[in-house]
């Protein structure tokens, strides 16, 4: 049972922010299915215009064309408008240059990682990076003498300083040769100067250099290594995290903007952590001190019901609202022009982004990992190793995936993990809005984007709190049964309500139930034995395993069905489950076609399953006459862990689980012979 890690190759905090995967692919499809494709060739031609009011326009026309309209993006993407766009970062006019830095600001937030690796490859850090010192001096000026500065002057920069910012950010996520070369940038000093200025500037830079500082800081050791060696950086980050403590009221009332810099800034220190005496800092306990006073009120203040209604609601009254003729060359309109409605309604998204924000960093400090040594040599590794496949001996109903680390809660955080299950619970239920329709967008993809992404992390964050409970038994939990059972039918409505619809725009429905089965595993392990097997939700999950492409997610399911055909009493579906445990085994030396580790999770809940042969269900195991059918498979299953490749990613950890559970297959096997029941 793996626990929800933060992959590099996963990396993005904020997901695409208007999904366009419902949409065939091709240009001649995006062509067919944007409303505005008449508007694409008089945009690109003005970028190149002779004018400067022209280019500005057209910079600005980029951003308003494609706001929640993934298809006009990708109609824009496929003429070029990201080469367009960074030619215009070098314009002779600064007004050109501001409206392109923000038109490509908006593209890397609605279009995701696509965009930004052809922002990448098309060398747009060439001209971004030269910006950074101009900012930085523009804003040292407007800070030793803003009174006499203009405050239209003023706002141009911040705007321009926020929308840089946020391009470098995304970037960053983009991939390791991305985070590379902006690595070379050394950007630390620059974005932290945002923070240490935080009273004297607009919240919205200050908040971008905080999202940047808290991605770049994400297992990056270049960034974590500048930050650690000022304590000024460290002092300003725990001033900013430890303000006022909310409560669940004060999180319902504050300035959700204001709640995201704080909640990045704890992000920043868990990052950074274990930060260096002699500093004071290095005394705090980020995760008991910060983290959670924090962000348990944050993800306990907010109804998703309640948001998901309002924005139908203001929608519904953005629709009957009169339209301005934005792309109207004599108005000229500017790319930050909202109405009160889509105010509205991105203040609702940044509350929304806000708990998804929480829900990650919280997904970390229920990990309960102990701190990465960035300088770790082999022998360390090594040694790492060979604990973990202790653990595994020890505990085979917890086992990790082959790229996670076991280790066991620390003390401090041990205590706090059942208090986020309630509020964590209220946040896996999905809204009208948190997915789209088949084969049709969402009416706003921003909030269906942020919801999904809600409900994903909260399991995520499920899923570590009870794999952390089952690897440290608590025996007066496992004895409350009627919580076992609450938690457990509580996934399962969410599961039902989110429903098994597949197909393009469905990717995240998908994603949710392949989280969900890993905290059932956890579930079910805390209370094996106490949940009886419920004959529809048994049928789903062996479906789910059948259909699923990654043996990751086969393993889950095969997990959660190990536990739920331990209930004593239920010898119908201890009967259904081993069966199916049973069609996972080979008949012969050929491989099976579940795959590797499905089939050694398959063999090890075989035997743990029928390991008490006192127990009631025990009856199948003799009448079903499973140790033949063992004893058919053993010569399949040793030719299966001797094809596993010790040289790939994770093959040694598999290759040694899998010769222990070969060797336990056939001593189980000659322990039930003499028994001869």
């Amino acid at each position: 049972m793996g626990k929800s890690q933060k992959k590099r190759s996963m990396r993005r905090h904020n997901p695409m922010r208007v999904p366009d995967s419902h949409l065939p692919k091709g240009l001649q499809s995006a062509s067919q299915t944007s409303s505005k494709n008449e508007a694409i060739l008089p945009i690109l031609q003005k970028m190149e215009s002779a004018d400067a009011g022209e280019r500005k326009w057209a910079c600005v026309a980029v951003s308003n064309l494609i706001q929640n309209d993934p298809s006009t993006r990708r109609l824009l993407q496929g003429k070029n408008v990201v080469g367009a766009l960074i030619t215009r970062l070098t314009d002779s006019e600064e007004e050109v240059i501001v409206e392109a830095v923000g038109s490509l600001r908006n593209l890397c937030i609605d279009g995701g990682y696509d965009i930004c690796a052809e922002m990448y490859n098309k060398n747009i850090l060439t001209p971004l990076k030269t910006f950074v010192p101009k900012i930085s001096n523009t804003l040292s000026q407007y800070l030793a003498a803003s009174a006499s500065t203009p405050d239209n002057a003023q706002k141009i920069v911040y705007e321009f300083a926020d929308n840089v910012i946020t391009t470098l950010w995304c970037l960053s996520e983009t991939s390791n040769k991305a985070l590379n070369a902006i690595n070379e940038i050394r950007l630390i000093p620059f974005l932290m100067s945002f923070l240490a200025a935080k009273d004297k500037l607009p919240l919205a830079p200050v908040t971008a250099a905080a999202q940047c500082l808290y991605v770049l800081t994400d297992d990056n050791y270049p960034a974590i290594a500048d930050i650690r060696a000022d304590g000024g950086y460290l002092s300003c980050l725990l001033s900013i995290a430890k303000a006022e403590p909310l409560s669940n009221e004060k999180a319902k009332e504050s300035d959700p903007r204001t709640i995201a810099l704080s909640v990045l800034t704890a992000g920043i220190l868990r990052n950074v952590s274990p930060l260096p005496p002699p500093s004071a800092a290095s005394f705090v306990d980020i995760d008991r001190d910060i983290v959670l006073p924090l962000l348990q009120p944050i993800i306990s203040s907010v109804s998703l019901s309640d948001i998901s209604n309002t924005v139908l609601q203001l929608v519904s009254r953005q629709a009957n609202e009169p339209q301005a003729e934005k792309l109207s060359l004599k108005n000229a309109p500017k790319s930050d022009h909202k109405s009160t409605t889509e105010i509205e309604l991105e203040v609702l998204e940044t509350k929304l982004r806000t708990v998804q924000l929480a829900l990650e960093i919280l997904t970390g400090a229920c990990a309960t990992l102990p701190d990465p040594d960035l300088t770790v040599d082999q022998t360390d590794e090594d040694e790492e190793i060979d604990e973990n496949a202790a653990v595994d001996d020890a505990a085979s109903d917890a086992e990790m995936e082959t790229d996670d680390v076991v280790s066991s809660p620390s003390p401090s955080s041990s205590a706090f993990l059942p208090s986020l299950v309630p509020p964590l619970l209220a946040l896996i239920h999905p809204t009208t809005l948190s997915f789209p329709p088949l084969a049709s967008p969402s009416i706003h993809p921003p909030t269906t984007s942020a919801l999904s992404a809600i409900h994903i992390s909260a399991l995520e964050c499920m899923n570590n709190i009870f794999l952390s409970v089952a690897t440290s038994p608590n025996p007066s939990a496992a004895a409350d049964k009627e919580s076992g059972h609450k938690v457990w039918n509580e996934v399962w409505t969410s599961l039902t309500a989110v429903g098994t619809q597949s197909g393009l725009g469905q990717e995240r429905r998908r994603e949710m139930w392949e989280v969900a089965v890993g905290v059932l595993w956890g579930i079910g392990n805390v209370w094996k034995g106490s949940l009886e097997p419920n004959d529809q939700h048994v049928a789903v999950l062996i479906q789910f395993c059948d259909s699923a492409s990654d043996p990751i997610i086969r393993v889950k399911c095969i997990g959660t069905l190990e536990t739920l055909a331990q209930f004593p009493n239920s010898i119908e579906g201890n009967k259904v489950i081993a069966n199916y445990l049973l069609s996972i085994l080979p008949t012969d030396a050929s491989l099976s076609p579940a795959g590797i580790e499905p089939l050694i999770q398959a063999v090890s809940a075989l035997i743990d399953i029928y390991s008490d042969e006192t127990m009631p269900y025990d009856v199948n195991f003799r009448e079903g006459n499973f140790l033949d059918r063992l004893v058919a498979s053993v010569e399949g299953v040793k030719k299966a862990v001797r094809s596993i490749d010790w040289r790939k990613e994770g093959g040694k950890d598999l290759r040694r689980r899998g010769d222990d559970i070969w060797e336990n297959l056939v001593a189980f096997i000659e322990y039930r012979k003499d028994l001869g029941l």
